[in-house]
């Protein structure tokens, strides 16, 4: 049985459930969206705002896109934190997105090992509070 969510926001299918690949073993619900709009959609729906424990997130995404994403989520959710995970490496995007309080921004192909680190550690550390 599932003991919480983790939400996959990327507009590739393939990096979506590479990534679900990756976190196999891991006693969480996966909900998936292809775009920041669809990912906000989701979010509104049932309890997702309350038992989401972490957000991975893509930048370049048609529709609404990734910092159009964060930012919703940052407003209307602040507590979930949420890590960046990008093909295109932009250090000035990259300092941005920290300010805005993003917990990681990685590079795909991201490493296995690092991402279950970082899975385990935000979960471990729960939701932001008082922000």
């Amino acid at each position: 049985m599932p003991t919480g969510k983790i939400m996959i926001v990327d507009d590739e299918e393939d990096v979506r459930e590479a990534i679900k690949l990756q976190l196999t073993g891991k006693n969480f619900q996966v909900l998936e969206a292809g775009d920041g709009a669809e990912a906000i959609n989701i979010l509104n729906q049932e309890d997702h705002l309350i038992h989401v424990a972490v957000i991975l997130c893509d930048i370049r995404m048609p529709n609404v896109d990734g910092v159009e994403c964060i930012d919703y989520l940052k407003a209307n959710a602040p507590g979930i934190p949420i890590v960046v995970i990008t093909a295109f490496p932009d250090a000035e995007l990259a300092a941005s997105l920290m300010k805005k309080g993003i917990k990681e921004y990685l590079v795909k192909p991201v490493d296995k090992e690092k991402l279950n680190a970082i899975v385990d550690s935000l979960i471990a550390g729960g939701k932001d509070v008082g922000l």
